[in-house]
C-alpha cells in the first residue's frame, strides 16, 4: 500500500461580497479529518485550507503542489465542502458542457472553474496515483433544477454568479490529452439538483458528507469507492434528501479499488443492493431487461465476493426502470452498507403467441399448462397486434394441421397435427393441442437461451471466441460477412462434397481465471454444451472447443448436401467468475413424436432461468435462502452467427 495524501478545504464564512455564509462545512472537514486518520491508523498526509485560507490560488496550489507530491501507487484525496455557481456557456465550451453551463467551485475569493480542477487533478493522476475528489457543493456532478420550494432546515449550497467575476470557463490549455490519468469524483449531487447541508445530531454537516462518513465508518476495510457511494446515495434518499450523488466515471476500474487503499482494482459488481427509502433495492431494473410486472418475483440475486454475506439471496418484488424493490430470502443484510450482487435467476418475459383459426382447445392448453395447472410460463396468448412481444409466434389451425409461424411467415416446423373437434376424439384433440404448446414452449425456451444477456457486464469482451480453419489454425480468424455471420463453405472432395473443419478458441484476456461454456444451439432447436462444456481459462490463457479436435460442421441427415443447401449454429459463450450448472442450458432437438406434455429441466415448468453452482452431495444441511460458495457470481454472455453452406453455383 502506498502513501495517502488528502487536501481538503471547506468554507463557512464567505466575504459577503463573494457569498452568503455557510454553516456546515468547516465540520464536514473536520470530520472526514478525523475519520481519515482513524481509517488509516494516522497514516495519511493532510492539509486543509479552512475560510478565508481557501482562496482559489490555495486550492490550486495544494492540488499541484501538495497532492502532486504523490508517487506512482500512491493515493490522493481532494476534498472540498462549500458554495457551488454556474454560468451560461459559450463558444467552444458548448461542445462539451451538453446542458449549456459552466460550473465552478466558489472559493473563499471567488470561483475555480471545475474544469480547471479536474485537469489539475487529472495531472497528478497522469502520474500513476489514484486521485478522489469529494465534492459537496451545488453542480457537483458537473447546472441546476430546485424542485419547490427549500424546508426552512436545510440550506442550498448555491452561490449566485457576480457580475465583478470573470467568465467561468475551461482553462484549454490545463486539460490534458486523451493518454493523461483520470481522477475519480464522488459528488453530492446531480447536474441538474442543488445541494444542502442541515442538521445531524443537533450538528450542522452536508447531507452528502454526512452520509458518505457514514457509509465509510459502517462499511468494511474492503468497500470500495463504489459500494461507498450506492450506500451514501441510499442513505441520502431514505433521509428525504433532494439530491442524488454522482460517481464518476462509473465504468469498471478506479471506482472499484478499496476506499484509500490498493493500486490495482478488483472486478465490479454489475450491481448493488443498498437500503432504500422504499426498503431494499438493487440497481437494475427494466431498463435493464429485467422482467416487470406479473411474474417479476422469479427473478433473484445473490451477493458474490468473500465476505459473511456471500451467497445469500434477494428476490424481486417490484422491478422498476432503474430499480428492483426485492426481499433478502432468510437473511438480514445491514442497512448501513451496500453489498454487490449478480443475477442468479432470471424470469424473463414470455413470448406472445396469435392463433388463426378454431382456438379454442389451444386457449385451454396453454391456461394449463404451467404448475399446478396454471398457465404456460414461458408462452402468452394474445389478441391485439400491438401487445406482441419478440418473440412472436403465430399459430395458423386449418385442414387437421396446426402451423407455427414467425412474423414474417417463416415456418419454425413441419405442421402439426391438430383435430378440431368434431368426429375427432376429445382426448386425442386435447392431445393435440398439449403438442401445439409444447412446441411453443420448447420455441420460446431455446430464443431465450440464444438471446440471453447479462448486460451490462464487467466481464463483457472480456474472452474472445476465435474460429479459424482446420487446415490453418495460425492464419488469421475468421470475420462475419455483411449480415453478421460467419460462413463455412463445403468443399470439393473424391468422393464428393467435404464438410468444412474448423478450430474453436476461447481466450481468456482478463487477469484472472474465468469460468466458461461454450453452446451449440443449432436449427433443429436443440442447444447442447458439448464443446466446451464448462471449465476454468486461467488469465491469459486458452481453451480449445472439443478439447483441441476438429469441429465438423455439417448438414443434418435430413438436409442432403446439394447446392444451396445451409445450417445455422449459434454459439453461445457464457462467462462467470463460478462455475454453473450447464444443466438448464441442455436441450434436445424439437421432436413432434415425443408425448405430449413431458419436460425436461425447471426452466420449462417454472419459467426462470436458474445460475446456480452445480449441485453436489454436501456434508451437511443447506441453509434456506442461500447459494454454495462458488456459485455463479457475475457472468456475461457473446453469442456468434455460424453459417454452413454449400456453395450455389457448385464446385
Amino acid at each position: 500500500m502506498g502513501s495517502i495524501y488528502a487536501f481538503m478545504a471547506g468554507i463557512n464564512d464567505y466575504p459577503a461580497h463573494v457569498a452568503t455564509p455557510l454553516t456546515g462545512c468547516v465540520n464536514d472537514i473536520r470530520a472526514a479529518r478525523r475519520l481519515l486518520v482513524e481509517r488509516t491508523g494516522g497514516a495519511v498526509e493532510v492539509r486543509t485550507a479552512l475560510d478565508g485560507e481557501a482562496t482559489a490560488a490555495a486550492l490550486e496550489d495544494g492540488i499541484r503542489d501538495f497532492l502532486g507530491s504523490a508517487g506512482s501507487g500512491d493515493t490522493a484525496l481532494f476534498w472540498f465542502s462549500g458554495h457551488g455557481t454556474r454560468r451560461p456557456a459559450g463558444g467552444g465550451d458548448l461542445l462539451v458542457e451538453a446542458t449549456g453551463w459552466n460550473q465552478a467551485l466558489v472559493c473563499a475569493d471567488g470561483p475555480l472553474p471545475d474544469k480547471r480542477v479536474g485537469a489539475l487533478l487529472d495531472a497528478v493522476a497522469a502520474r500513476g496515483v489514484q486521485v478522489v475528489a469529494v465534492l459537496d457543493c451545488c453542480y457537483s456532478g458537473g447546472a441546476t433544477r430546485e424542485d419547490g420550494p427549500v424546508p426552512a432546515d436545510l440550506t442550498a449550497r448555491f452561490a449566485p454568479p457576480r457580475p465583478e467575476w470573470r467568465t467561468v470557463t475551461a482553462d484549454r490549455d490545463a486539460v490534458p490529452d486523451q493518454e493523461a490519468g483520470r481522477h475519480l469524483l464522488l459528488a453530492a449531487s446531480r447536474l441538474d439538483q442543488l445541494s444542502f447541508e442541515g442538521y445531524f445530531d443537533g450538528v450542522r454537516h452536508g447531507v452528502f458528507t454526512h452520509a458518505l462518513l457514514s457509509a465509510v465508518r459502517a462499511a468494511g476495510p474492503d468497500a470500495t469507492y463504489r459500494q461507498l457511494l450506492a450506500a451514501a446515495d441510499a442513505r441520502v434518499r431514505r433521509s428525504g434528501g433532494r439530491q442524488q450523488p454522482v460517481l464518476f466515471p462509473p465504468s469498471p476500474g478506479l471506482a472499484d479499488l478499496p476506499f484509500l487503499a490498493g493500486a490495482v482494482a478488483g472486478v465490479a459488481s454489475g450491481y448493488l443492493l443498498r437500503r432504500g427509502p422504499d426498503g431494499w433495492e438493487v440497481d437494475c431494473g427494466s431498463g435493464h431487461g429485467l422482467r416487470d410486472g406479473a411474474g417479476a418475483d422469479g427473478t433473484e440475486f445473490g451477493v458474490v465476493g468473500e465476505g459473511p454475506a456471500a451467497g445469500a439471496v434477494v428476490r424481486a418484488r417490484v422491478v422498476r426502470a432503474d430499480r428492483c424493490l426485492v426481499d433478502p430470502v432468510r437473511w438480514t443484510p445491514d442497512p448501513e452498507l451496500a453489498y454487490p450482487v449478480a443475477l442468479t435467476a432470471l424470469a424473463s418475459a414470455p413470448a406472445t403467441v396469435s392463433v388463426e383459426g378454431p382456438d379454442g382447445r389451444l386457449r385451454a392448453a396453454l391456461a394449463s399448462y404451467g404448475p399446478g395447472g396454471g398457465p404456460a410460463p414461458l408462452v402468452r396468448l394474445v389478441d391485439a397486434p400491438e401487445e406482441q412481444g419478440d418473440p412472436h409466434f403465430r399459430v395458423v389451425v386449418a385442414d387437421g394441421a396446426a402451423r407455427v409461424l414467425g412474423r414474417d411467415g417463416t415456418e419454425f416446423v413441419a405442421p402439426l397435427r391438430f383435430g378440431e373437434g368434431g368426429s375427432v376424439v376429445p382426448r386425442a384433440a386435447d392431445a393435440d393441442a398439449r403438442r401445439v404448446v409444447d412446441c411453443l414452449t420448447h420455441l420460446a425456451r431455446w430464443h431465450r437461451l440464444r438471446d440471453l444477456t447479462a448486460r451490462p457486464s464487467v466481464f463483457d469482451s472480456q474472452v474472445r471466441v476465435e474460429i479459424v480453419p482446420w487446415e490453418a489454425p495460425d492464419g488469421p480468424a475468421l470475420v462475419p460477412d455483411g449480415r453478421g455471420e460467419i460462413v463455412c463453405e463445403y468443399r470439393p472432395d473424391a468422393t464428393g462434397p467435404r464438410e468444412p473443419w474448423v478450430q474453436i478458441r476461447l481466450h481468456n484476456r482478463s487477469q484472472r481465471p474465468l469460468w466458461c461454456v461454450l453452446l451449440d444451439l443449432t436449427d433443429s432447436w436443440a442447444a447442447d454444451p458439448a464443446l466446451f462444456q464448462g471449465h476454468f481459462i486461467g488469465p491469459g490463457r486458452t481453451g480449445y472447443a472439443l478439447d483441441g479436435e476438429p469441429v465438423r460442421l455439417f448438414l443434418p441427415e435430413s438436409r442432403p448436401a446439394v447446392p444451396g443447401a445451409e445450417v445455422r449454429d449459434w454459439l453461445k459463450l457464457i462467462v462467470a467468475e463460478g462455475e454453473l450448472n450447464t444443466a438448464p442450458f441442455r436441450m434436445r432437438a424439437w421432436d413432434a413424436e415425443r408425448t405430449p406434455g413431458s419436460r425436461g429441466d425447471g426452466d420449462e415448468v417454472s419459467g426462470v432461468l436458474r445460475f446456480d453452482a452445480p449441485v453436489r452431495p454436501a456434508p451437511g444441511p443447506r441453509e434456506a435462502g442461500r447459494v454454495p460458495q462458488g456459485a455463479a457470481g457475475r457472468w456475461a454472455t457473446r453469442t456468434v452467427t455460424l453459417r454452413t453452406v454449400v456453395p450455389a453455383g457448385g464446385y
